[in-house]
C-alpha cells in the first residue's frame, strides 16, 4: 500500500526538506501533473499492445502499415498511432525515437528491438512473460511469441 501525501499541507507542516527526506526513504509525494504522466505513458503502451493483439493473424507485407497488412515496424506504427502515438516508419528510426531502456525496466506496451551490432533490423511490442507481439516475415503473419534471442534493446515510447 502506498501512502499519499497531500503536498500543500505537509509542506506548510513538515517544509520542504521534511518532504524530500520523506520521499527519499520510501514516501510518495504526488506533484501535480507527476502521476498523470506515468499514468498516461502506461495507457498509450496498453492501447498499443491491445492494439497489436487485435490483428492476430493478419499476414505479412512488406512495407505494409494495415489495416490488415504489416511489416514489423508497420504494426507497432500502426498500433502506437491507434493508441495516439506518432512513431517514424523503420525500426531502427523507431529504436532512435524512444526512451532507451534496460531489461530488467520493461513493461507491456515496450517497444523490443532485435539487432545486430548498431543495426536494428526487427521491432515487436512485448506482451509480458518475455513475449512479443510482431509481423515477423513473409510467409508468416502478426503473432504472440517468445524472444528468442538476448540481442534485443527495450525502447520506451514518449
Amino acid at each position: 500500500m502506498t501512502a499519499q501525501i497531500h503536498v500543500p499541507s505537509l509542506m506548510s507542516r513538515a517544509g520542504a526538506v521534511s518532504a524530500l527526506t520523506l520521499a527519499a526513504v520510501g514516501g510518495t509525494i504526488l506533484a501535480p501533473g507527476a502521476t498523470s504522466e506515468a499514468h498516461a505513458a502506461a495507457a498509450y503502451a496498453n492501447r498499443a499492445l491491445e492494439v497489436a493483439a487485435s490483428k492476430k493473424g493478419s499476414p505479412y507485407g512488406y512495407g505494409a502499415t494495415g489495416p490488415s497488412r504489416f511489416d514489423c515496424s508497420g504494426l507497432t506504427l500502426y498500433s502506437y498511432k491507434k493508441a495516439g502515438k506518432k512513431l517514424p516508419r523503420t525500426a531502427q528510426q523507431q529504436y532512435n525515437r524512444t526512451r532507451h531502456i534496460p531489461a530488467s525496466s520493461r513493461q507491456r506496451g515496450d517497444l523490443v528491438f532485435f539487432h545486430s551490432g548498431s543495426y536494428v533490423y526487427h521491432v515487436g511490442i512485448y506482451a509480458g512473460s518475455g513475449k512479443i507481439w510482431h509481423s515477423p516475415k513473409t510467409g508468416s503473419w502478426v503473432k504472440l511469441e517468445k524472444i528468442w534471442t538476448k540481442k534485443v534493446w527495450y525502447g520506451r515510447v514518449r
